[in-house]
């Protein structure tokens, strides 16, 4: 599989959130706006891209009786430090993403990345998988938390986008918009493989 071959897989035919359905917690619990979609999205890349980049450059030393711990080991050392990098220069989205920070240790997207990608393919190649995959998690949580704010405070990014009249749909902002918006965009992901 080539380079491009896999981009297009991480960010479109196996997107993980719309196509293989991972990472659901974070994606429905801190979508409830834009920046928080973005925040998260850009943890997990950090996430996933030093954690493949690392497995892949011991996979051959780590016994496979031990490989599991050893790379979630490795994933808590990078959730670490994007957890008091965002404490310290972002204490505002550190606390609206509050425990899903922590939380991206057990992230199935990116243990099972390790296991299945960087722990049996070479440096660069497991590098292009996670940036891929990372980048294809961040624009689907970014694009459920706009949404998600759009209808339901008028806004995205923060500024005002709806007009002054626009009623926001306070649904959107509680759990049962994530679901909506989540299940909508899986069937609009579904169709439109359906009609490729």
């Amino acid at each position: 599989m080539n380079s491009t071959q896999l981009i297009i897989k991480g960010v479109w035919t196996d997107h993980p959130i719309f196509r293989q359905l991972l990472g659901m917690c974070p994606t429905l619990a801190v979508t409830t706006s834009s920046i928080n979609g973005i925040s998260m999205g850009l943890a997990v890349l950090f996430v996933l891209f030093f954690s493949s980049f690392v497995v892949s450059l011991i996979k051959k030393i780590v016994p496979s009786q031990v490989r599991i711990a050893v790379y979630t080991v490795i994933i808590a050392t990078f959730v670490t430090i994007v957890d008091i990098f965002l404490k310290a220069y972002f204490p505002d989205i550190s606390r609206a993403l509050g425990p899903y920070i922590p939380l991206i240790i057990v992230n199935c997207i990116i243990l099972g990345r390790c296991e299945v990608f960087a722990s049996r393919h070479s440096l660069g190649v497991s590098l292009i998988d996670a940036l891929a995959m990372g980048s294809g998690f961040t624009w689907g949580l970014f694009v459920l938390g706009s949404i998600r704010e759009l209808f339901g405070a008028g806004t995205i990014l923060g500024f005002k986008i709806m007009p002054a009249f626009y009623n926001p749909l306070i649904i959107m902002i509680l759990p049962a918009g994530a679901f909506l918006v989540l299940g909508t965009l899986v069937g609009v992901m579904n169709k439109i493989e359906q009609k490729r």
